[in-house]
């Protein structure tokens, strides 16, 4: 895993400007702490920084090959989990290997395949490719968008970069936030390629763009497809089962620590599980982790999320399957420091406003990286295979808008209640993801046979996997990467999705639980207790001390006269809020205050020009 950056400008000359290309690649040290360096020719520039996974010694980039008519320059960030596979027809095509690493592999199949090795690879990967015998850049993501890439088209190139704050860095980029941009961070619908940044772009899952002197083009290689489902129920749960005892062992392979990431629940269980059997079969103990709050046991309280604490399930799988487990446990007043709160805005470029959630997320990450480089999660099963309460909620299955807006509790209320007025009306939130809502639905394909409810809930299913999910995974990129984490996702493997997707719901819920699908697949392999569990999600703290140190951050915020936080809070929203009695703090409230507070520290750290009406 690592970060790549780059610059192409067709009217000047590059090698002048290294100092900005070394500038724009030292913001991804945090992504690849191991190793760095930059690649430049006359249009070209390229910055690589390395996390080192596999192969330790071989895998330096940017790696290059000089061929007759000039040479092709590698960047990548990711792993390619079929590359031993690749390797060998590779080989047998006369391409002769200086490394063992799969950098080495994607590199030699874009000299043999072109383009088209995108194609060609499982794994989860962002990389870009300088063709000098064409003069062309090629930015490649995988098909699920689990590794980031973005781009901002210049007048005679382009930038881009594993994370935003790489573009940010040269002089080149215009530092801009208007109400367009600010409609995504308040809507949360995931729009295709969006980014907070005016003029920035996320290159799309299952995308390449080609950039030479005609312009930039862009092709999809991958998108998520309808097809019939022929396998009936006993057939489709072995089919699942098959697939995750092929994923599991092939993101299991490192040249360095690797552990899994326990909470608990069905997804990691079942992750926790098929590693720990495998691993076994090498004389090997799987390493578990799992992130806990100092007394939440004891005094949790069940809410409309969760009914029973982490804990007594953690100690069940682990004991269960015999893994090395270490609880990282938290104290919460720490999880809301504004150290933390900056690092954590930092790590994602945006003040995204998940609070405590990032703030421990990151902490563990933190934590685990002391003792491991590689960690396997359950992220992507919930998208998956139906686990989120709203798939299930009648209310919020059969609204006319993203299920995950319209299910209604005590965090998902008004989440423009905080922002000025006028902003609220110049920003139409409803009428922004009514539009995006219509744009995602428009592309979803039907069978002719399906009746309405599986139109409903395939219609449903498509929305999770090319939306929601890529929220959750960018998420899970910036906490892990900003401690020099690399975070694999099994669920994610796109042979398991076109499956799992058109799987009729039906057999997704065929036991008349959430999740029927996967529990079938994995029960035998977990105990009973988490086989039985109702879906849970990642944990949040309950302390109130939590929300009284939010309240005290507040307060110093509205004492400053002025501010950019103030461009798009409402400062009577955030005075009455922050002098409240702390045990009226409903987590409504409290998203509001976080939301605000990650705002103050983004625009300190990086200065925008806010254009708002």
């Amino acid at each position: 895993m690592c970060g790549i950056t780059g610059w192409v400008a067709f009217d000047d000359d590059l090698r002048a400007h290294r100092d900005v290309v070394e500038a724009m690649t030292r913001t991804l040290a945090d992504r690849g702490p191991d190793d760095g360096d930059v690649w430049l020719d006359r249009p070209v520039a390229l910055g690589h920084r390395r996390l080192a996974v596999i192969d330790l010694p071989g895998g330096r980039q940017p790696m290059r090959v000089e061929t007759a008519s000039g040479p092709v320059v590698l960047v990548y960030s990711g792993e390619t989990y079929d590359f031993t596979e690749l390797r060998e027809e590779l080989e047998g095509r006369g391409h002769r290997f200086a490394t063992a690493s799969d950098t080495e592999v994607v590199l030699r199949g874009y000299l043999e395949w072109g383009e088209s090795v995108a194609e060609r690879l499982n794994g989860m990967y962002a990389f870009a490719i300088w063709d000098g015998r064409h003069e062309r850049l090629v930015l490649v993501r995988d098909r699920m968008g689990v590794k980031p890439l973005y781009y901002h088209r210049t007048r005679d190139g382009v930038l881009f970069g594993s994370e935003p704050k790489a573009v940010l860095a040269n002089p080149a980029f215009p530092r801009r936030v208007d109400t367009g941009c600010l409609r995504e961070l308040v809507g949360f619908t995931k729009a295709p390629g969006w980014s907070l940044w005016k003029d920035l772009h996320e290159v799309e899952p299952g995308t390449v763009l080609t950039v030479d002197r005609d312009g930039m083009r862009e092709r999809t290689y991958w998108r998520l497809e309808t097809a019939p489902h022929t396998d009936d129920a006993e057939t489709t749960v072995a089919r699942v089962r098959e697939l995750l005892g092929d994923v599991v062992p092939r993101q299991l392979v490192s040249d360095v620590p690797q552990c899994v990431l326990l909470s608990g629940g069905l997804d990691s269980s079942a992750i926790t599980a098929l590693a720990a059997r495998h691993l076994a079969g090498q004389g090997r103990a799987v390493r578990s982790y799992s992130v806990d709050f100092a007394g939440y046991e004891e005094n949790f309280r069940p809410d409309e999320f969760r009914e029973t604490p982490d804990s007594p399930f953690i100690r069940d799988v682990s004991a269960h399957v015999g893994s090395r487990h270490r609880d990282v446990v938290l104290d919460s007043k720490l999880l809301g420091t504004p150290e933390l709160r900056r690092a954590v805005v930092a790590a994602r470029d945006m003040p995204i406003g998940l609070g405590d959630i990032d703030s421990s997320m990151y902490l563990l990450f933190q934590a685990i990286r002391e003792e491991s480089t590689v960690a396997l999660s359950g992220e992507f099963a919930d998208e998956l295979f139906g686990g989120y309460v709203w798939f299930h909620h009648p209310a919020a299955r059969d609204a006319d808008t993203f299920p995950w807006l319209a299910f209604q509790n005590t965090y998902t209320a008004d989440r423009t209640g905080p922002l000025r007025p006028e902003l609220r009306r110049a920003l139409d939130i409803g009428g922004y993801v009514a539009d995006q809502y219509a744009d995602a639905v428009a592309r979803v394909e039907h069978l002719d046979h399906e009746d309405a409810a599986e139109r409903r809930m395939r219609t449903s299913s498509h929305l999770h996997i090319t939306r929601l999910v890529r929220a959750m995974l960018d998420r899970k990129d910036r906490m892990s990467m900003a401690v020099g984490l690399e975070v694999r996702v099994p669920f994610a493997d796109h042979r398991l999705v076109e499956y799992v997707y058109n799987a009729p719901w039906a057999l997704k819920t065929h036991d008349g639980r959430e999740k029927g699908l996967l529990r079938g697949a994995v029960a035998d392999l977990l105990p009973e207790s988490v086989v039985r569990r109702v879906k849970s999600p990642y944990p949040s703290t309950q302390d109130t001390r939590y929300a009284e140190e939010l309240q005290r951050q507040t307060r110093d915020v509205l004492a400053e006269r002025d501010h950019a936080v103030f461009e798009v809070f409402d400062r009577d929203w955030l005075r009455g809020t922050a002098e409240r009695d702390p045990a009226t703090v409903t987590g409504e409230v409290r998203t509001g205050l976080e939301r605000a507070l990650d705002f103050y520290h983004w625009a300190d750290l990086y200065r925008p020009g806010l254009e708002l009406a």
